[in-house]
């Protein structure tokens, strides 16, 4: 009689737990107890404050970097992007994240320089896959419908190389670093403008190194290039992407 009874309490927990939506995701916390966590939509993610305990279901896009048991990770779904930073995982873990993969995230809302981001991060392995295809925004940049796309994989067309100047006085193309302070396998900094408004780019090193094809593009960039961008849309202090190819389609 007891484990009747028993069965019949589970019986309608599980019930309960049905009826608050597909969206309830049932967990454990460290004392043991079960909560509740609402799976997030990427507007409601938007919406949430700064600070405040955020979960979403997202896919893996690129890997920026592993070290000392913990990644960044540029994500993305179907209505939006999001930025993991740090998020703790073994070597094993971090390797087995591939492009597509679906995981749920949980953790804080944080903002760094403009730039919207997971911290304080768990995550979960779950079924499914989707590889985004970049959408072209060139049409958006110096509006303030651009930042609706931030972290999402991004085209730039049409843009003209411009010079960009060290802490010397010396133009040239891109710089090692944003000053020109770097060396072979610092971050490329380079500009570049559309309708006569300029922008910053950059080739994240821990992302796209020397030996990468795009790394080994912008160095061979010449001022008056027209080029075509694709990246992920980053932020700092303003719009800075992360570009992750190169197309020249046009010499000066």
């Amino acid at each position: 009689m007891k484990r009747i009874i028993v069965l019949a309490l589970c019986f309608v927990f599980v019930l309960t737990l049905t009826s608050c939506g597909k969206d309830a995701v049932v967990e454990s916390n460290d004392t043991g107890k079960v909560t509740d966590t609402e799976v997030m939509s990427h507007a409601e993610y938007a919406a949430a404050e700064i600070g405040s305990d955020v979960t979403v279901e997202t896919y893996i896009q690129a890997k920026q970097s592993w070290w000392e048991g913990k990644a960044t990770f540029y994500t993305q779904a179907p209505d939006g992007a999001y930025f993991i930073y740090q998020m703790p995982c073994t070597k094993e873990e971090f390797d087995a994240l591939t492009v597509g993969t679906k995981i749920r995230v949980s953790g804080k809302k944080s903002e760094w320089s403009g730039e919207s981001e997971i911290t304080d991060a768990t995550f979960k392995t779950l079924d499914g896959n989707y590889v985004a295809e970049a959408v072209d925004v060139t049409a958006l940049l110096g509006t303030d419908e651009l930042i609706v796309h931030q972290n999402e994989l991004v085209h730039f067309t049409g843009m003209t190389v411009e010079a960009k100047t060290d802490t010397a006085g010396n133009e040239a193309a891109f710089l090692f670093n944003w000053d020109g302070t770097g060396e072979e396998g610092s971050d490329l900094y380079f500009d570049a403008s559309v309708n006569g408004s300029k922008y910053t780019f950059t080739v994240e090193s821990y992302l796209c190194g020397p030996d990468t094809e795009v790394y080994k593009a912008v160095k061979d960039l010449k001022i008056g290039d027209v080029i075509d961008l694709t990246g992920y849309l980053y932020w700092y202090e303003g719009v800075n992407p992360h570009i992750i190819a190169v197309t020249k389609t046009a010499a000066p």
